[in-house]
């Protein structure tokens, strides 16, 4: 992972992804797309969680939200429960224990054996046929905005992603190279109602991000 103290992860929150309404109105519009992935009986685990938009408005059975920075847990609806740790380490859940993983804006803050670990986990806790969810930044939209964040530290395209999953064991089934911009921190995220537009169009100006979905076989 970004070699970063507490301090500084603390402070590079602040900076990069502060609290915004806008993000989180994005967010439910972006959570009804990907609905489309979670039965509404699932139990769903989320990985590196901020704010827990996802969490926060995804449709499930039960939504566990987990993240090193316990401050985030504030942010989280009733019903979401929060776990206070690393998402690179999965061991405190059972085996079997979930029927969907997500993750946005990880991967790349973490080195090979980091994202390594984290598929190993997420395979072991996932249920057979579950569903790993991936929403990354994609190098070969973007590649000199891609480390204007100075903690991204590996590379993915969604080519290198999709085939990064399957070497470790998941099979992926929708690959969109094109899925939203890269950010949200510039004054077009107060636009949230056109998200919904933006997912449905065929043609996606200023994509930098793109969405990865696999199977546990």
């Amino acid at each position: 992972m970004a070699n970063l103290s507490d301090q500084g992860w603390s402070q590079y929150q602040s900076v990069r992804i502060p609290f915004s309404p806008y993000r989180a109105r994005a967010w439910a519009h972006i959570a009804r797309y990907l609905q489309r992935f979670v039965n509404e009986s699932s139990s769903v685990l989320e990985l590196a969680c901020g704010y827990g938009d996802f969490s926060n408005n995804i449709r499930a059975a039960s939504r566990t939200a987990m993240d090193k920075n316990p401050e985030f847990g504030m942010h989280l609806q009733n019903g979401v429960r929060f776990e206070v740790g690393d998402s690179t380490q999965l061991a405190r859940f059972a085996s079997g224990s979930f029927d969907v993983v997500f993750a946005s804006n990880f991967l790349e803050h973490l080195d090979r054996p980091s994202c390594e670990r984290v598929c190993d986990g997420v395979r072991r806790v996932l249920r057979p046929g579950g569903t790993f969810i991936l929403l990354q930044p994609n190098f070969g939209l973007r590649p000199r905005q891609y480390f204007d964040d100075y903690t991204h530290v590996t590379i993915f395209t969604d080519v290198a992603l999709s085939d990064f999953v399957r070497a470790n064991g998941f099979e992926p089934i929708v690959v969109q190279r094109r899925f939203l911009p890269l950010t949200f921190r510039s004054r077009g995220g107060k636009l949230s109602w056109l998200v919904p537009l933006y997912l449905r169009s065929p043609i996606k100006p200023f994509a930098g991000q793109m969405l990865v979905v696999a199977t546990k076989p």
